[in-house]
């Protein structure tokens, strides 16, 4: 078998990241020592779509994955694929992804297939690698120092222009200036184009431009530069100097980007002049997961992607191997039951995928409504001791909630109850002290450990170096800091059996002590034995056995200040990201009160309404005739124009008197002569029937079911039952041809 020798470069990134390298690699499709050829190791386990996008090397790729359809899987065993087939050389290829945990779990994989030495980074790495590089040719000097966090610094600049802030007001101001800078926005620039942004942290836009201008002045004082800051400069220095840009584009041949429904405009331009023209890209994405346009991501790169690049492959995966056919079928209904918003919204709106559930039956999902938070807490961690109990590990169990003050409730209840629990976002799992003791005495150990003649197996060695530190086979039966200590030390062990696994028997202690360097330092946290406690957004890109999903209120979900039709559909793909986080077992809960005997005015998220057994839409999977019990909000803003909805027939119809009618007027007359039938008939007035703002709603939507039907204002359950099949029938008999 021929083998080259691969060599690192000096350019930026092209470092090794840790671990097992590549080394020798097999070049070519010659035979393994198994029999095997290079594309039966590689690509055999993958399914057809999986396989195309993996066998498919070169020009551009777009690959719409759905949650849990193996999208990570697809592109590490393509990058794998390419480099073991000589079309890739690892260092001419960057993978980038979202988040450091992200990347460093991508590494893991691509070192699993024997090619460690493929760069996986998240755009503000790989473009500080690249700045810290270049910036002593390009700017010269010292590199400025990375601010990691505003709230300081822009609460000196609202102290400068003599404005009051508290904690909230900053926050808020450091997001609106991340959200402005990703743009692509400067204070000069600012105020014209975040027209309709509200007012950020309490201030309106002309005293929000002024902080901006403010805080940039501050870092120049300081001589520090923020994240985004990060991203602009090397950007800049890649437009004005082409050298730089050649030397970049030479190191870089083909590029990976995941998560890309993700990308800001800042990013979408960093990624086009490391390109500088070509067209060696393979994207991936799902814009039903599209959760952070708050922070100025946009699906609109990726649903664009074919016409940016018209001879693009474009491949689908729809298979979904995470989730039980119940929880899939769930979360299908949940973007197939959105509703028009006006014309801004539906364009934004992209067709959901349409996931398709590979794994056997599992249990329905529950929805549960509960008296208060306090009880919903409670009937939670009840049913979490009774999934303990069977055999559930506390690891595979997670309680997502919307806000993060959500969580105090369900620390208090999951601690009553004798279950650990880790709360993610929290303090992060290398900072802990029994973990920064445990990786600095197997550090230690490793001299001892080389100079014995036969060790023992890594496993054992870890639990031996780690027992001193408080670590037993058993888990304690108390809670509290004891637990949270051992349970630290549970998940090293854990992750050393797990390795020796993935790696082979000769992955030993050096190298398990370089794994734990490289996690720290991309922050990836090994698997803890606790219930993870996470909000909706951070719990992206993870999953579990079980998942509860708690506070599913109005106002909750969707977040009362979700004002728009676009905000509303984001808080609607929040959720999806939520239900799709669970294998087998899913809850949905809510409560109707917020206190213990305080007012029960809280009603279930609209999204619900089809989902629940007791809603119209789910009534075709019991078997039983329409009864619903409560309508969605209606619009509050018209549909085509935007402008406030003043009357209660404007708010029925989603659209405002001065904005002309969208139903065919054949449609429309047809039903006015049926209604003046039905009246004359029972002898009531044409009102009694559907009133003019019903009758139009119903022209203008033309619901195609009388699930479609009910969900329309004005069209209760009684209403449904009398004349909904009636209805349809007009409608379809007036359809033009």
């Amino acid at each position: 078998m021929t083998t080259e020798k691969l060599n690192f470069s000096t350019i930026p990134g092209g470092e090794p990241s840790g671990g097992t390298t590549a080394g020798d690699v097999p070049a070519g499709d010659a035979p393994e020592p198994d029999g095997r050829s290079l594309e039966e190791r590689i690509l055999g386990g993958l399914d057809a779509e999986q396989r195309e996008v993996a066998s498919t090397l070169q020009g551009p790729m777009c690959v719409l994955a759905g949650a849990g359809t193996g999208k990570t899987r697809a592109i590490t065993h393509r990058i794998a694929y390419g480099v073991h087939s000589g079309v890739y050389s690892p260092q001419r290829l960057l993978a980038v992804t979202f988040t450091a945990r992200a990347a460093a779990e991508m590494r893991s994989r691509l070192r699993d297939l024997g090619v460690g030495n493929v760069q996986a980074r998240t755009f503000h790495a790989a473009a500080l690698r690249q700045l810290q590089f270049f910036w002593p040719q390009a700017v010269g000097g010292t590199l400025p120092n990375l601010l990691d966090h505003k709230a300081q610094m822009i609460a000196e600049a609202a102290r400068r222009l003599r404005l009051s802030t508290d904690r909230a007001s900053i926050r808020d101001l450091a997001s609106e200036i991340e959200w402005a800078k990703v743009s692509m926005l400067t204070p000069a620039n600012y105020l014209e184009n975040a027209q309709g942004r509200g007012n950020p942290g309490g201030f309106d836009l002309t005293a929000v431009a002024r902080v901006f201008q403010s805080y940039e002045d501050v870092k120049t004082d300081r001589n520090v530069i923020d994240f985004e800051d990060v991203l602009l400069i090397t950007v800049g220095i890649l437009q004005e100097d082409p050298k730089v840009a050649a030397t970049v584009r030479e190191q870089y041949r083909h590029f990976v980007v995941d998560e890309y429904q993700d990308v800001s405009p800042l990013q979408q331009r960093l990624l086009e002049l490391w390109l500088g023209g070509r067209d060696e890209l393979c994207v991936v994405g799902d814009a039903s997961q599209t959760i952070y346009s708050f922070t100025g991501a946009s699906p609109k790169h990726l649903l664009g992607f074919k016409a940016m690049y018209p001879e693009a492959h474009v491949v689908k995966l729809i298979r979904d191997y995470r989730s039980t056919p119940q929880v899939v079928r769930l979360a299908n209904d949940l973007l197939a039951g959105r509703r028009s918003g006006g014309p801004v919204a539906d364009a934004a709106w992209a067709t959901p995928l349409q996931l398709v559930a590979q794994r056997p039956a599992g249990p329905v999902p529950r929805f549960t409504e509960c008296s208060d938070d306090e009880a919903e807490a409670a009937t939670v961690a009840a049913r979490i001791r009774e999934l303990l109990d069977a055999g559930t590990p506390a690891s595979q169990v997670a309680v997502l909630f919307r806000t993060n003050g959500q969580s105090e409730a369900y620390e208090q209840a999951l601690a009553s109850a004798g279950i650990g629990y880790q709360l993610r976002g929290g303090e992060r799992f290398f900072a802990r002290k029994e973990v920064r003791d445990a990786i600095l005495q197997l550090r230690a150990a490793t001299r001892a450990v080389a100079e014995t003649a036969t060790p023992e197996p890594l496993g054992q060695l870890v639990r031996d170096i780690v027992a001193s530190l408080g670590y037993t086979d058993a888990a304690p039966h108390s809670g509290g800091a004891l637990r949270e200590r051992w349970e630290s030390l549970a998940a090293l062990v854990a992750l050393a059996d797990e390795l020796v696994i993935s790696r082979g028997p000769q992955f030993a202690l050096p190298d398990f002590v370089n794994e734990l360097q490289e996690r720290s330092l991309a922050q990836h946290a090994p698997t803890v034995q606790g219930v993870t406690l996470a909000s909706l957004h951070a719990a992206k890109g993870l999953e579990w056995d079980a998942v509860f999903l708690v506070g599913l209120s109005e106002g909750l979900v969707p977040i009362s200040f979700a004002d728009t039709p676009e905000a509303v559909d984001e808080e609607r793909r929040l959720l999806y990201v939520g239900i799709t986080r669970a294998r087998e077992h899913l809850s949905l809960s809510w409560s109707t009160a917020r206190t213990p005997g305080g007012r029960a005015n809280r009603k279930p998220s609209r999204f619900l309404d089809g989902l629940r057994p007791d809603s119209v839409a789910s009534s075709h999977l019991r078997g039983k005739g329409p009864a619903p019990r409560r309508k969605a909000a209606v619009p509050a803003s018209c549909r085509v124009c935007g402008s406030m909805l003043s009357s209660g027939a404007e708010r029925k119809v989603g659209r405002c008197n001065q904005c002309p009618p969208s139903y065919e007027e054949q449609t429309f007359d047809a039903l006015r002569q049926w209604r003046k039938d039905v009246a004359l008939e029972a002898d009531v007035p044409a009102f009694v029937v559907f009133t003019d703002a019903t009758l139009t709603a119903i022209a203008e939507a033309r619901p195609e079911s009388l699930e479609q039907l009910a969900k329309l204002a004005g069209v209760g359950p009684s209403k449904l039952e009398k004349y909904g099949e009636a209805v349809l029938t007009v409608l379809a008999e007036s359809t033009v041809q």
